[in-house]
């Protein structure tokens, strides 16, 4: 229990919820704890169908995507285009995520 409290104080709170483009980090616990991209949320990619529409209800939020090479990503890419949503992007690695977030602050 207190760990479903946890996360969802850090689904709500996070910044990404309300920033223009939503960060989403698929990897596993561990991964994510041993680091990432700054206001990224983690939900793993097998999970990101069920979850997705509690965060996200407009299908045209930009959403960006990102694990270790770029597989789970690509899961979670094609998941969330069945579900409709329009305006996401797999960037692959944690390294080029990273990357990326500097260049647009």
């Amino acid at each position: 229990m207190k760990r479903l409290i946890t996360l969802t104080f850090a689904l709500l709170f996070s910044s990404s919820i309300f920033a223009e483009t939503a960060w989403i980090d698929v990897r596993t616990a561990a991964e994510y704890n041993a680091g990432h991209v700054d206001g990224a949320i983690r939900i793993p990619y097998q999970h990101i169908g069920s979850k997705i529409g509690s965060l996200f209800q407009d299908k045209d939020q930009e959403i960006i995507l990102y694990c270790r090479s770029g597989r789970r990503a690509d899961v979670a890419l094609n998941t969330l285009r069945e579900l409709g949503y329009t305006n996401v992007r797999n960037v692959g690695s944690l390294g080029n995520a990273k990357r990326l977030r500097s260049s647009q602050d």
